[in-house]
């Protein structure tokens, strides 16, 4: 089969002897001066690399899970057209196994003086910032023989946000909020709530609601309804010490108390109550204060993205210090935190009352569904093992659990699945029964 073009002209260079190599000599005795020329030819016509412009646009944020695209616009400011294979680097972290060879490397030609993009699609594996590394570019000769090739720095960030998995339970909450709020016929009362309207009396009603002027003013009995109060103050507290680095699952402890987090957040918004956020372990890892409702979530899930669990043990009297600096007023302090007996014991049970004292606490803790299969396993040896260790571990949890409650602690204890409708619902307890 007869070759043409570019194809022909190098199988005609490649047939001529390239030249001969005596160690003995101080040099080549004979070079192929075709090919050279040709070779020099085509690296002469590829365009320069170091003179091309870079820039960045595209999607800065992306919930962790979802895709986010950044796109490159490649400007050639030559007389000659690029001819190009082009990688566009980020951290491993910012792909899906397997995808990153694909999504990262494009061919482009840029025709003299004018300006192209490429898009790579982003699938990260991980919270927190992905920045991009280099931009290589290796620039081809219209023969192909011989290329130019360059780095480029071109800087951004995308903000990879927790996924909220948990919002897929917001509407059943939303509708059990409606109920407590007196926008449905369920009303409630409480100590602590507020006065909503006056109805007629029907049977079932509680006597004690009864308003006696009303109804010595009316020919029918009266009674009072009742609404939840409004503008109560959630603090949100998240351990990010070593406990929370504990795998459940794929994910961290800390990362299911985000996702329970952010639907409570979500949830008390609508409620219209005013909601906080504080990551700690020895330190400030996040504060977040005053957003209004409209601002509260997107602020809450762009502080969320970066926290990572540290390896080091909780300072509880630095926490409860800061805790109760951020709530200088009757609050709700919700307390993301283990119940593993060491850490508790040790650091949060001695400063607890100072919390109590002032504020409702409600403790949620994530448990490891690994630990409830374990504790059912029969039928060897060390199956049996395991269900005893299991069993030993549920209990030290419930005993740390009925610590918390003597001191008149709320405590959800659930898997990373249950969290976050469980918490909710001691929230909405909490609220029917007028304790925030």
């Amino acid at each position: 089969m007869a070759l043409t073009g570019r194809a022909a002209l190098i199988a005609a260079l490649a047939s001529v002897p390239v030249g001969i190599w005596d160690p003995s000599w101080t040099g080549i005795l004979a070079v192929n001066a075709p090919l050279a020329a040709a070779c020099a030819c085509d690296f002469a016509l590829a365009a320069p690399v170091r003179r091309l412009g870079l820039t960045r646009s595209g999607d800065t944020s992306a919930r962790l899970g979802d895709t986010a695209d950044v796109t490159l616009t490649v400007t050639n400011p030559s007389g000659r057209p690029l001819r190009a294979r082009l990688r566009d680097a980020w951290p491993h972290s910012s792909w899906q196994p397997g995808t990153e060879t694909a999504a990262s490397r494009h061919s482009l030609t840029v025709p003299a003086g004018e300006r192209r993009r490429v898009t790579t699609r982003l699938r990260p594996t991980r919270r927190g910032d992905r920045q991009a590394d280099r931009v290589t570019i290796r620039s081809y000769g219209p023969l192909g023989l011989l290329t130019r090739q360059g780095t480029h720095r071109v800087p951004w960030t995308v903000r990879v946000l927790p996924p909220f998995t948990s919002r897929k339970h917001l509407p059943s909450k939303l509708s059990r909020l409606r109920e407590l709020d007196g926008r449905t016929s369920v009303l409630t009362r409480g100590e602590g709530t507020e006065f909503d309207s006056l109805r007629e009396y029907v049977p079932g009603d509680d006597t004690r609601s009864i308003d006696w002027r009303a109804t010595a003013r009316h020919s029918t009995v009266a009674v009072r309804t009742w609404r939840p109060e409004r503008d109560r103050h959630i603090l949100l507290v998240l351990d990010t010490g070593r406990t929370s680095a504990g795998r459940v699952g794929d994910a961290p402890r800390l990362d299911a108390s985000m996702d329970a987090a952010v639907l409570l957040a979500a949830l008390a918004s609508r409620a219209g109550d005013r909601v906080d956020l504080l990551a700690y372990d020895r330190r400030v890892r996040a504060l977040l204060q005053g957003r209004t409702a409209g601002d509260l979530l997107p602020s809450l899930v762009d502080a969320m993205a970066s926290l990572e669990p540290e390896l080091v043990e909780t300072d509880a009297r630095g926490l409860t210090a800061t805790a109760l600096r951020s709530a200088p007023r009757r609050s709700l302090i919700v307390l993301f935190t283990t119940l593993d007996a060491a850490p508790i014991e040790e650091g949060l049970l001695p400063v607890l009352p100072q919390l109590t004292q002032r504020h409702t606490v409600l403790v949620a803790s994530v448990a490891d569904p690994h630990i409830s299969a374990m504790a059912e396993a029969r039928g060897h040896t060390d199956a049996v093992y395991e269900a005893a260790a299991a069993a030993q571990a549920q209990s030290e949890r419930r005993h740390i659990a009925d610590q918390f409650r003597r001191h008149g602690v709320t405590v959800v204890d659930a898997t990373p699945d249950e969290l976050p409708p469980a918490l909710t619902d001691a929230y909405l307890e909490l609220k029917a029964a007028g304790r925030l």
